[in-house]
C-alpha cells in the first residue's frame, strides 16, 4: 500500500496527487465526527433522517431499516446528520414545526428532547474526533513502537540561544522546567512552543548534573517538503550516534496512554497558537484551509500509509477542537445555547437563535475565506 501511494503521487502530479489523500483523510475524520452525533441520537431515541458525507447534491446512497438516508454528496468538505424536526442541516429549530407535531413525533424529534440529551448528541461529534485520534495514535504505537532518541547535544550553533545558555556537545537534557524529557523529540516539542520564554534545563554533563537557563529564539524553519514554520529553537543538533536511537515496543495499555498524551499535545499546541494570535505572539498566516490540508495530505502520502493515518489523527483533533468553539452554527455554539437554556430554564427565543446562527455563519465564512486566502499566498510562494 505504501508503494502504491508513493507511485500514485509521483505519476499523477498536481491537484490529483493531492485530491485522493485529502479525500481519504477528510472522509475518515468527517465520518467519525458525524457517527458520534448519529450513535448518541439513536441511543436517545431521536429519529435520524439523513447521514451525509459532503454537502450539496447527492451522488449515491441508500436507506437503512430505520429510514435513515446514508449518502455521499457532491461537495466533499464536511458532512452532517439531519434529525427529525430540523429545519436545515445545521439543526436549526422551528417553533411552528414543533407546535404542529404530535406527542409521538415530538418524542423522536431532536428539539423535542430535554436539554441534557440534546447537549450529549451535539457534544458526541467532537468527542468522537478525540477518541478517533486516541485510537489511531494508540494503534500506531502498538504496531510500530515508540521511536526514541536520547536528548543528547551533538553540536551547538554559534550565537544561538543554546550557546548563550552554556550548552556543550555531549550534554543530555533530562528535564525542562522540572518536567521530565525522555527524548530529543520531547525537547523539540517543548522548545518549539516557547519562543522568547526563559526555560530552565536540567542537563547531565558527564557524571555531573547542571542547570542551564536558555530562551528559545523564534525562527522560520522549513520542513522536508519546503513548508515554512515559525518555531522556537535553541540552536543545537541531535546526536548521530546509532546507540542513542531506539524504537521501544509498547503494550496496548501503554499505547492508549501515549495516544491520550499525543492527543492532548495537539490540543495544547493548537490552543497555544490561537492564544498567541490574539496576544500578538503568533502570525495568523499559518492558518490553513482545505487547499493547505490537501497539499499536506499529498506530501505526507509520499511517506507512507502510516504517516497519512497519523495526519488523519492530527486533523481529527483539530476538527474536534474547532467544532467546540462557542460560535453559533458550530457544535460549540449549540452547546452555548443549551448552557444558557439550562441556566434560564427555557431556550432563547427563536429570533435570538436565528440571529446567532446568522452571525455564526458569517464568522465561519470569514474564517474560510481568510484560510483560503492564506492557502493561495502559500501556494504562490512555494
Amino acid at each position: 500500500m505504501d508503494v502504491f501511494l508513493h507511485s500514485f503521487n509521483v505519476l499523477s502530479h498536481g491537484l490529483l496527487g493531492y485530491a485522493i489523500p485529502f479525500l481519504f483523510v477528510l472522509t475518515i475524520v468527517v465520518f467519525f465526527h458525524e457517527l458520534g452525533h448519529f450513535l448518541v441520537a439513536r441511543w436517545a431515541g431521536v429519529r435520524v433522517l439523513t447521514f451525509s458525507l459532503g454537502f450539496g447534491p447527492e451522488l449515491f446512497g441508500f436507506n437503512d431499516r430505520h429510514g435513515t438516508r446514508w449518502k455521499v454528496s457532491a461537495i466533499p468538505l464536511g458532512g452532517y446528520v439531519k434529525f427529525f424536526g430540523d429545519e436545515s442541516e445545521a439543526s436549526t429549530p422551528s417553533a411552528d414545526t414543533l407546535k404542529a407535531m404530535t406527542d409521538d413525533e415530538r418524542k423522536v424529534s431532536f428539539h423535542g428532547q430535554k436539554v441534557g440529551p440534546r447537549a450529549a448528541i451535539v457534544a458526541a461529534g467532537p468527542i468522537a474526533n478525540f477518541l478517533l485520534a486516541i485510537v489511531i495514535f494508540a494503534a500506531l504505537f502498538t504496531f510500530f513502537g515508540k521511536p526514541s532518541q536520547t536528548a543528547r547535544v551533538d553540536s551547538v550553533q554559534e550565537n544561538s540561544a543554546a550557546a548563550a545558555a552554556g550548552f556543550k556537545p555531549g550534554d543530555i537534557v533530562t528535564a525542562i522546567n522540572g518536567d521530565a524529557i525522555e527524548s530529543f523529540t520531547d525537547m523539540q516539542r517543548f522548545v518549539s512552543t516557547q519562543a522568547g520564554v526563559p526555560l530552565v534545563f536540567t542537563v547531565k554533563r558527564g557524571d555531573a548534573v547542571v542547570s542551564l537557563t536558555g530562551t528559545p529564539q523564534l525562527r522560520e524553519m522549513k520542513d522536508a517538503f519546503g513548508n515554512t514554520h515559525r518555531i522556537g529553537v535553541l540552536g543545537i543538533t541531535r546526536s548521530t550516534n546509532p546507540g542513542d536511537t531506539v524504537t521501544q515496543p509498547v503494550n496496548p495499555a501503554t499505547a492508549v496512554w501515549l495516544g491520550v498524551k499525543e492527543t492532548w499535545f495537539v490540543v495544547d499546541r493548537t490552543v497555544a497558537y490561537i492564544g498567541g494570535i490574539f496576544a500578538g505572539r503568533e502570525s495568523a498566516d499559518q492558518v490553513g484551509g482545505p487547499i493547505r490540508i490537501a497539499q499536506i495530505s499529498g506530501q505526507v502520502a509520499t511517506i507512507g500509509l502510516a504517516a497519512l493515518i497519523h495526519l488523519a489523527a492530527v486533523l481529527s483533533v483539530s476538527i474536534g477542537l474547532l467544532n467546540l468553539f462557542p460560535v453559533p452554527l458550530l457544535d460549540g455554539g449549540h452547546l452555548l445555547f443549551y448552557a444558557i437554556e439550562a441556566i434560564r430554564g427555557k431556550p432563547l427565543s427563536e429570533r435570538s437563535q436565528e440571529l446567532g446562527f446568522r452571525v455564526g455563519l458569517a464568522l465561519v465564512l470569514m474564517l474560510m475565506l481568510f484560510a483560503t486566502y492564506n492557502d493561495i499566498l502559500h501556494l504562490a510562494a512555494s
